[in-house]
């Protein structure tokens, strides 16, 4: 097991980011094209890589939306390496980086469709918000927030 601290230009967080996006298109349905143009990756200056036996199997992101305020962006797992707590190393891997580099608390977004996702969310400590910009008319979308 190993995590990398890194950013958008990661060979291996592009190449998991790939699946995740494959995933999130059957997933979302019609409604992929709205939500894709929110997860573009170009210039995040914070990534998380999840090594397995030298294998990158997992990934997650943060940016800023205000400052004492970050969103998580782009969680993933590939499906092969699920219900094996690496989506919750990664988060807290992202929460702890995250405080360090001085926010106070985290939001984030994500679907009616991933209700593994939210379960997670809650179990590790979010709570359910009113859906923010650019979300807040999207019904399938489910915004937290965690404080740090």
């Amino acid at each position: 097991m190993n995590i990398k601290r890194t950013n958008s230009d990661d060979p291996d967080f592009i190449k998991l980011v790939v699946l995740l996006d494959q995933d999130l298109a059957i997933r979302d349905g019609d409604d992929h094209a709205f939500y894709n143009q929110f997860n573009k990756t170009d210039k995040i200056k914070h990534t998380i890589v999840y090594y397995e036996n030298g294998i990158p199997v997992g990934c997650g992101a943060f940016r800023e939306k205000e400052s004492d305020k970050t969103e998580i962006k782009r969680m993933y797992v590939h499906p092969d390496y699920r219900k094996k707590g690496i989506a919750s190393k990664v988060l807290a891997e992202l929460e702890i980086w995250a405080k360090e580099v001085g926010y106070t608390y985290t939001i984030l977004e994500t679907g009616k469709n991933q209700p593994e996702a939210i379960n997670l969310y809650q179990k590790l400590g979010y709570t359910i918000i009113p859906n923010y910009p650019p979300y807040e008319k999207m019904d399938n979308s489910v915004c937290m927030k965690k404080t740090l």
